[in-house]
């Protein structure tokens, strides 16, 4: 059983778009990640997952809403609904979602990560 100082392993990496993993539990990860810019629009058919803003901001768009995330606030992304993140500056994220879950969902292209680091 080992702490996580997550500070620390934010300082680790400087890419966005590229979740790094930091824990695991009951078949989840915990990822870390940064974004800024557009990702692509995608889903999971098969997973929910969870975006808890560690510091910055982003929109969370959906097809018919976007949603602002701010420092200290997380929003669940049900499985099957199609999403796309925006920040326009850096922001720090922590991720939490089943294991067998692929960064751009149901799109494969050069942002997917089919084997993340562990950190």
């Amino acid at each position: 059983m080992n702490k996580i100082n997550i500070s620390e392993k934010l300082s680790q990496f400087h890419d966005h778009w590229n979740p790094r993993i930091v824990g695991e539990l009951n078949g989840q990860h915990v990822k870390l990640a940064k974004f800024q810019g557009e990702f692509v629009w995608h889903k999971h058919e098969d997973e929910d997952e969870l975006f808890y803003v560690l510091s910055g901001e982003f929109t969370m768009e959906f097809r018919d809403q976007s949603v602002v995330l701010h420092e200290n606030e997380f929003l669940i992304v049900p499985r099957g609904v199609e999403h796309r993140p925006v920040a326009e500056k850096e922001v720090s994220v922590l991720l939490f979602e089943p294991a067998s879950t692929l960064n751009t969902g149901d799109m494969v292209n050069e942002l997917t990560k089919e084997t993340l680091e562990r950190i």
